[in-house]
């Protein structure tokens, strides 16, 4: 056990996203001083529309930075899963008052900027927390006393862990991992379009998922209602590499023929899209190496067909703060216990976020399967089957079953 008292102890975060904040915030909250390493020239957070589930708004709550999000969000009414060929609706599930008393917290969606800002306000606040940005990790070391990261520049940055906080395309994971991304081939565009804009039939307080064959579309407010946004999923044709790019109406035009006129009508309104050719990564026994660790998708980087990445994110880093918390400061012990912890847990995520996308993209015979699979069921056997999901709870952030 280490017995240098925690405010004497220091941590490296790399990377400036919702994670990395996140992770700034808890460990700053356990008395740990941080020097926070981003790539970019300022804090920022690019994307769209993200949703929070309950689980997300408890990591929230116990990072204290939950009124803050509560503040930016748009609490919808329900969440719901139309065909994108015939407008039947296959599965709805309210997410009103019945939904708060069971799991403790609304559903919300909220633009990923305002989420970060949430958190980033709180992190600004904090005199255990430095910044550093236009600083890029290029190079991990590590030995018995602790860790230095190389930047671009050359300059050595030490301290007493690290935590690989720094996204899809982890440098850290890179060094401590090396394993190959999977690329689905399955494409995503993204779109914020303002209410002026949005086909009034379509204007409605919920996330609303329809469901194609090989592609789906999605829409839900942000920002008290004054934008939406707007996301559509499809297999690309082509072998795609993962990355983002300026995308074009012609071709997500392409992939929709044969879809209802009344979900169609979204894919002209936005001005521009961002393209996201997607990727994820099969989990690992281990992601904890001596006084390294990862966390959010460094660590687990997930389909979005759940809508969990940054909820799973936000409950890493609530997970990370107790595990530095039992070990009283001993960051390896404290990395063996926060990956035990979650390890199982974002692998099952990820594992069903793969099988939601293809219940999504069901063709054919697949599909009238699918559009049987929830019929009669009751808001409370929803919920019932969300309970592990979105159920999970701060206080047994280091249980097997932190949803009970």
């Amino acid at each position: 056990m280490n017995t240098t008292p925690r405010s004497d102890r220091k941590v490296l975060i790399i990377g400036g996203g919702i994670g990395g904040l996140a992770a700034a915030l808890a460990l700053a909250r356990k008395g740990i001083r941080i020097e926070l390493l981003e790539q970019a020239e300022k804090i920022g957070e690019i994307g769209a529309g993200i949703q929070l589930a309950a689980n997300a708004f408890a990591a929230l709550d116990a990072l204290g930075v939950g009124e803050a999000a509560r503040g930016r969000a748009v609490f919808t009414d329900y969440i719901q899963l139309r065909d994108a060929i015939d407008c039947s609706n296959i599965a709805r599930v309210d997410v009103g008052q019945a939904y708060r008393e069971r799991f403790g917290n609304p559903y919300a969606v909220i633009h990923r900027a305002d989420i970060h800002l949430s958190i980033l306000e709180a992190v600004q606040d904090h005199p255990l927390i430095e910044f550093r940005t236009a600083t890029r990790v290029e190079k991990l070391e590590q030995d018995d006393q602790g860790v230095t990261v190389i930047d671009q520049h050359g300059e050595r940055h030490r301290a007493d862990a690290v935590i690989g906080c720094d996204g899809v395309k982890s440098a850290i994971r890179a060094a401590l991992i090396g394993d190959e991304p999977r690329v689905t081939g399955h494409v995503v565009y993204r779109a914020v379009v303002d209410v002026e804009n949005m086909p009034k039939d379509l204007q409605v307080n919920a996330p609303v998922v329809w469901a194609g064959p090989h592609c789906h579309l999605v829409h839900y407010p942000l920002r008290g209602g004054q934008q939406y946004n707007l996301v559509v999923t499809f297999h690309s044709r082509e072998k795609e590499v993962w990355g983002v790019r300026d995308g074009s109406k012609e071709e997500v035009l392409s992939y929709f023929e044969g879809i209802h006129p009344m979900p169609h009508q979204m894919l002209d309104r936005p001005d521009s899209w961002k393209r996201w050719a997607t990727a994820d990564r099969d989990p690992v026994e281990h992601w904890s190496f001596g006084r390294a660790t990862l966390l959010g998708d460094a660590a687990h980087p997930m389909t979005q067909y759940i809508a969990q990445g940054a909820c799973q994110a936000l409950e890493d880093a609530v997970a990370l703060g107790a595990a530095v918390e039992a070990a009283d400061g001993d960051f390896e012990a404290a990395f063996k216990l926060y990956e035990q912890a979650r390890i199982p847990r974002t692998a099952r995520v990820l594992y069903g976020a793969r099988d939601m996308g293809r219940v999504y993209h069901a063709k054919g015979v697949d599909r009238f399967v699918r559009n049987t699979l929830w019929v009669g069921r009751t808001q409370e056997q929803f919920y019932d089957a969300l309970q592990w999901l979105h159920g999970w709870r701060a206080e047994r952030a280091l249980s097997p079953t932190p949803w009970l």
